[in-house]
């Protein structure tokens, strides 16, 4: 931080520069120096230590921050890394979930990456990826969208899948919003009192967009809190949030009875003829990325694409089977027992 300090002018003595000032009395040549009271010695010194004492608590709190979010590796939190390592993007597990949904949402509607880019930025100045219930007037969700506007009821607004899919239908009305510098594209749907605040965000977003729309493999690693209770997971949940973001066809028809019991749900990859265009490694990794970002919210304990293992405990890791082929046919989800 940079100080400035004004410059204190220097008058000229009166009389100018010839002007002597008058003789004055010895006993009258300026005050006396007083030597300081005891008490006022004691105040002094408080002062002094309590300044130092305060210096020292902050640079410790400051320490202990750095520390624990970079040696850490069990607080709860999700990472999303890029392939060189030079750029990551930390998180909550709930904000990772709804940058997910936002992800998934808009790849099922056939948008491009570029699209989804913008929507997770909007949604990072909006509301940091978090599904807020309040907001300037009566905006509220990922997105600050206002029921007086149009958007939807409050309800709806506050469903990650719905506000995510109003966000896309908008933006698909926007002209050749792919070319715009993303800040006009995110503009042109919001309307916002402050049009050049998306920009700031864009390299994070694209960052997520790349490892949520599958393009980065391993790219998301989240650390869900410890179980402190032993209730566990339900597939048949899995499966009714993967059919709500992803449509119907994520999965093949209903099974049999019982199935809700089950503790995996196996997501077939591809699963749709754009997944076949694009190739079944992204549209996989799209899945498990979205598996782990709502591992804490649907006790997911391991995800399973390709050679790679995800696991609550313990992050990815590569699992090779010797003599054979790393299975990109489905992707699997294992809830907690």
């Amino acid at each position: 931080m940079t100080l400035e300090y004004g410059a204190w002018g220097h008058g000229h003595a009166p009389g100018g520069p010839g002007y002597r000032p008058p003789v004055v009395p010895s006993s009258t040549v300026g005050p006396v120096p007083r030597t300081a009271s005891p008490a006022r010695r004691r105040r002094s010194r408080l002062l002094r230590y309590a300044a130092a004492f305060a210096v020292l608590a902050a640079l410790g709190g400051y320490l202990a921050v750095q520390y624990d979010s970079s040696t850490t590796e069990s607080a709860p939190r999700c990472v999303v890394r890029a392939a060189d390592g030079d750029h990551t993007y930390e998180m909550s597990l709930h904000q990772a979930a709804n940058a997910a949904t936002i992800s998934a949402v808009g790849t099922t509607r056939g948008m491009p990456e570029r699209a989804v880019t913008i929507a997770i930025a909007t949604a990072i100045q909006e509301s940091t990826l978090r599904n807020i219930d309040y907001g300037d007037r009566d905006s509220v969700g990922l997105f600050q969208q206002r029921p007086s506007q149009g958007w939807g009821t409050v309800a709806q607004i506050m469903d990650p899948v719905y506000s995510s899919g109003e966000f896309y239908d908008h933006l698909a009305e926007v002209p050749g919003y792919s070319r715009l510098p993303l800040t006009v594209a995110a503009q042109r749907v919001q309307r916002s009192g402050f049009p050049q605040a998306y920009a700031k965000h864009e390299p994070d977003a694209a960052l997520l967009a790349a490892a949520l729309t599958g393009r980065e493999p391993a790219a998301l690693n989240c650390t869900p809190p410890k179980r402190t209770d032993e209730s566990p997971g339900d597939a048949a949940q899995v499966r009714a949030e993967l059919i709500r973001t992803f449509g119907k066809d994520v999965l093949p028809a209903t099974k049999a009875a019982g199935a809700s019991a089950a503790a995996s749900v196996s997501v077939p990859v591809p699963a749709t003829a754009r997944a076949k265009a694009e190739g079944a490694p992204q549209r996989g990794w799209e899945l498990a990325h979205w598996a782990v970002a709502h591992s804490e919210e649907l006790r997911i304990e391991r995800v399973s694409y390709a050679d790679r293992v995800w696991d609550a405990g313990s992050g990815w890791r590569t699992e090779r089977t010797k003599d054979k082929e790393p299975d990109t046919t489905a992707v699997g989800i294992r809830v907690a027992q």
